[in-house]
Formats: C-alpha cells, sequence, structure tokens
C-alpha cells in the first residue's frame, strides 16, 4: 500500500514539476516578446504580459510539490541537530501537520476564489481570470501529496529524515522504526521507490 500510494505521488509530483518548468519557458519567452515588440518593433503585444504572468503563476504553485517533496523549502538545520534522533520523527510530523493545514486552507480558498472570479475576464484576451486563480487549489493539491508522502517514507524508513541537502552528510537520520542502511535515500525522481 505504502508503495502504491509513493508511485502515485512520485507520478504526481513529476507531471507537477513538467508542468511548472513549461509555465517557466511559457513566462520567460512570452517576456522576452514584450520586450521585442516593445522596444524594437514600436508596437507593445497587448496579450503576451497577461498570459506571461499567469504562467509564472502556475509555475511557482506547480513548482512547489517537487519543493516539499524534496525537503528543499526553508528549513532550520540547527533543530534537527540539537534534537535526539528519536525526536525527529515527532518534528517531521509536526512540520508535516502544519503544512497540511496551510495548503488545506489553500485548497479551500482557493478553490473560493476561483469560482467567484470566474465570470472577469483576463484583459487582452477574453478567458475567464479563474484560469489564473486555479494554480492556487491545483498546486496545493500536488503539495499536499507530495507532503503526506515524504512522512510517509519517512515514518516507514524508506527516506532519511532532515533535510534532504546540507553541507555536512551527518544530519539526516533514520527512523527509530528501522535501522539505518548504507545506500542512499530514494529520490522522489530517480525511480528508486518503484520496488
Amino acid at each position: 500500500m505504502v508503495n502504491h500510494f509513493l508511485r502515485f505521488e512520485q507520478w504526481t509530483t513529476r507531471l507537477a514539476l513538467v508542468a511548472a518548468v513549461a509555465m517557466l519557458i511559457i513566462s520567460v519567452s512570452l517576456g522576452f516578446y514584450q520586450v521585442i515588440t516593445r522596444f524594437f518593433l514600436d508596437a507593445p503585444s497587448t496579450w503576451s504580459e497577461v498570459i506571461s504572468r499567469s504562467a509564472m503563476i502556475w509555475c511557482v504553485f506547480m513548482g512547489a510539490a517537487a519543493g516539499f517533496r524534496g525537503g528543499f523549502m526553508m528549513s532550520v538545520e540547527v533543530i534537527y541537530r540539537l534534537l535526539p534522533a528519536r525526536k525527529l520523527v515527532w518534528l517531521e510530523l509536526l512540520i508535516a501537520l502544519c503544512c497540511t493545514i496551510v495548503l488545506l486552507v489553500l485548497i479551500h480558498y482557493g478553490t473560493a476564489m476561483t469560482w467567484r472570479v470566474r465570470s472577469q475576464m483576463l484583459s487582452g484576451l477574453g478567458v475567464s481570470i479563474a484560469w489564473a486563480y486555479a494554480a492556487m487549489p491545483t498546486g496545493a493539491i500536488f503539495a499536499l501529496i507530495a507532503v503526506l508522502a515524504r512522512l510517509l517514507a519517512q515514518i516507514t524508513g524508506l527516506e532519511a529524515i532532515g533535510p534532504a541537502e546540507s553541507e555536512t552528510d551527518d544530519h539526516q537520520v533514520s527512523s527509530p522504526m528501522v535501522e539505518r542502511h548504507a545506500t542512499p535515500a530514494p529520490s522522489a525522481y530517480d525511480g528508486s521507490v518503484n520496488q
């Protein structure tokens, strides 16, 4: 059951990451196009800035899933070093609980805002602004799956506990429920969860 959920999460996180990269490429390309039309052609584009801004919003919210899954969000490593190994599971549980609450709030209010603005149009496009607002609940759903998968993998001992990267390697501690293995922790992106 755990492996099935982790495989599902791996697929959703990759999908979110691909979407984030695509949105970043679109945003940067249209920003460049906007500069060309405004300063070189003296005929500024009316639609490219709106799509570029919306694509950047989607990029941020979709990219959050990979950030949460890899543990790349800001962390205070000194807390991991000060706590005994047995308490680190509880710290990760507290962090996951806080993240879950915030993401559930984003899903709830993001969905409500998306529904509320559905009749408003993006300037110059004639498309509902709800498409831009939909990035908030959509990205939060992907991030919530990633948070739960990270916690589950750490509790079951499939991944090391603590920040994903550090200046020193001694901060990662395995779950107290299993012995630490010499093999590196599986990453959400290397396919090693597919056991």
